[in-house]
């Protein structure tokens, strides 16, 4: 397979240990991961047999080194990463939520190396040679202005040369923050409309839709909202979305919606042998951040293999359920694991 590239920021995750807080476990031992909503993304397509490549900017010192070396071990090729003495590595620090006590993430990202690195840094024909599908979300260009243009930049070069964009809305509400006197809501509107010309395949929330592209449904429920996306831009060759139903931090219902945009044909997972959605019910979430990602590449495995559109989404729902189950941002699992979830098997076993 030809490789999909991936272009955004990957940070360091200072995660406190358990479900302690941010007072109770500082100062002292935290833990430590490197994480990015791009990078999460192509680490599970890696898994899944892709080759998967991330297009960055990582300061040239001992932390970027061993960034490479992290994406490495993923399976993350490090070709396309842009080495700069300008900027450092941006963080984003998680305090896990459980029951009725929501999560939080306090970014410091201000001043980091895609932050501050141009477009034209990149050289984009030369990082989307041999490339067969571009993968960006709508946090690289909350960052600044600077890596919004980059962003922009990568878009435009991908579709001039006839490759598929994917983007998943991402909307970071503590983002979206450098363009004096511009409000985050209002700054992210104008920015991905200029994207979203550039955009072949869209994945968003409902909320993310509203309120980033100024979408409204014509009809309720996901359906309507992807249909309202294709009205608003027709050039859009599927539209999928995530169904979170959460009654606190611990435990929630899952499932996803994918719309073919050439076709019409519209398909909802996980569903029973009648056609019946039934959403995963997971109890325990070990870890939610990273689990949209998740989902989003495996939409892309099932649209770069040709799949149907109700084996992508089942594919895709099930593979970002199990992303529930893993500590940290990345969804390390196995195609066979995944299939297993889609026929079935979710008892929980151990395998012996």
């Amino acid at each position: 397979m030809s490789a999909v590239v991936g272009f955004g920021e990957i940070m360091g995750r200072v995660s406190m240990p358990g479900y302690l807080r941010f007072g109770q476990a500082m100062p002292g031992r935290v833990d430590m991961d490197f994480a990015g909503a791009e990078a999460n993304a192509l680490a599970l397509l890696a898994c899944m047999g892709h080759e998967a490549r991330l297009a960055t900017a990582l300061p040239c010192n001992e932390l970027g080194d061993a960034c490479m070396a992290a994406l490495r071990a993923m399976g993350v090729g490090t070709a396309a990463i842009h080495r700069t003495p300008r900027g450092r590595l941006g963080l984003y620090f998680l305090e896990k939520g459980a029951a009725q006590r929501a999560g939080n993430v306090v970014y410091d990202r201000e001043g980091s190396a895609v932050a501050v690195t141009p477009g034209e840094a990149y050289g984009w024909e030369r990082v989307l040679e041999g490339c067969a599908w571009l993968h960006l979300t709508g946090i690289t260009p909350a960052l600044s202005a600077v890596a919004a243009e980059a962003n922009l930049l990568a878009a435009r070069t991908a579709r001039r040369l006839g490759i598929p964009v994917s983007c998943d809305l991402n909307y970071r509400s503590k983002l979206w923050r450098w363009a004096p006197g511009a409000g985050p809501e209002g700054l992210a509107r104008e920015q991905m409309l200029r994207l979203i010309p550039h955009v072949t395949h869209l994945v968003g929330g409902a909320d993310d839709m509203a309120l980033m592209l100024g979408l409204g449904p014509g009809e309720p429920g996901e359906l309507g909202w992807a249909r309202a996306a294709l009205v608003a831009f027709p050039w859009l060759q599927a539209v999928g979305m995530t169904r979170r139903r959460a009654s606190d931090a611990s435990g929630l219902e899952w499932s996803g919606f994918l719309l073919d945009g050439r076709t019409g044909e519209h398909a909802e997972a996980p569903a029973d042998e009648e056609g019946k959605v039934r959403p995963y019910e997971i109890r325990q979430v070990v870890d939610r951040i990273g689990t949209g990602d998740a989902f989003t590449a495996g939409l892309i495995h099932g649209w770069r293999t040709g799949a149907t559109t109700a084996w992508t989404v089942a594919f895709a729902t099930a593979a970002s359920c199990l992303a529930h189950s893993i500590e940290g941002d990345a969804c390390m699992v196995t195609p066979s694991e995944v299939e297993a979830l889609m026929a079935g098997a979710s008892g929980g076993r151990v395998r012996r």
